[in-house]
């Protein structure tokens, strides 16, 4: 009897060692045979997901929440914020298509994420990455690219807040969104003027005003509140320099 219950055992952890061993052979044909996507600069991503759509202003997840997934923007604009305890909210960051946004060190995530607009998201779960990181030199380097960038955000967010008034701010939030426009001198903000005043850490009032000052100055021209021509780009740099 007893022979024979070693001789289960064992033959138990033969086939839970081959179950392991297959399951590594798998693992590592599916990372050699991901296909990726490129959309922008973001690269790396496996071209598989769960396709999301969102309304605006709706919440994608909350502060706090466990960081299970991460996502990228497919179609739209999302924003990452805070809400403070005296209920204002301050924005850390928008994201456009192809950015790669919720992918926390930590178990939780430390903002929340809303939809600006109506939005198509791709969610992904994170132990997939942290696998394919694990098992692939190429995933490694890119999610240390994600945290690079996420790091650049952040510094260049700290940089248009440490601005000394309102009008290097707004010239600052331009300049840069500039650079992600189709058209470099033509903005089509998604975002209302609530959304860049909390980007920035100034009321929807200065902002406004901030807006007519430029445009008084020849700088921008406001064809419709969420259309900005920039007639002046070097202007605007000067501004922000």
């Amino acid at each position: 009897m007893g022979k024979a219950n070693t001789a289960i055992a064992a033959s138990g952890g033969y086939q839970a060692a081959e179950a392991a061993r297959r399951h590594r052979i798998a693992v590592g044909v599916e990372i050699q045979n991901l296909s990726f996507v490129r959309e922008g600069y973001q690269r790396g991503l496996p071209a598989v997901g769960s396709t999301l759509n969102f309304t605006e202003n709706q919440e994608i997840y909350g502060e706090g929440d466990e960081a299970v997934l991460f996502f990228k923007v497919s179609i739209g604009v999302v924003r990452t914020c805070t809400y403070l305890s005296d209920g204002r909210r301050q924005i850390d960051a928008f994201y456009l298509p192809g950015n790669v946004f919720g992918l926390e060190v930590g178990a939780e995530h430390s903002l929340s994420a809303e939809t600006v607009c109506n939005s198509t998201i791709i969610s992904y779960r994170r132990r997939d990455l942290e696998m394919l990181a694990a098992n692939n030199e190429g995933a490694s380097r890119q999610l240390f690219s994600y945290a690079m960038q996420s790091l650049a955000r952040a510094q260049q967010h700290a940089v248009v807040l440490g601005r000394r008034c309102a009008v290097e701010k707004v010239a600052a939030f331009l300049t840069d969104w500039a650079a992600y426009s189709p058209q470099s001198e033509i903005l089509t903000l998604e975002m209302p003027r609530q959304d860049i005043a909390d980007y920035l850490g100034l009321t929807i009032e200065t902002v406004s005003r901030t807006f007519a000052h430029l445009e008084g100055k020849a700088l921008i021209e406001l064809p419709t509140a969420r259309q900005i021509r920039l007639k002046d780009p070097e202007g605007l740099r000067h501004l922000n320099s």
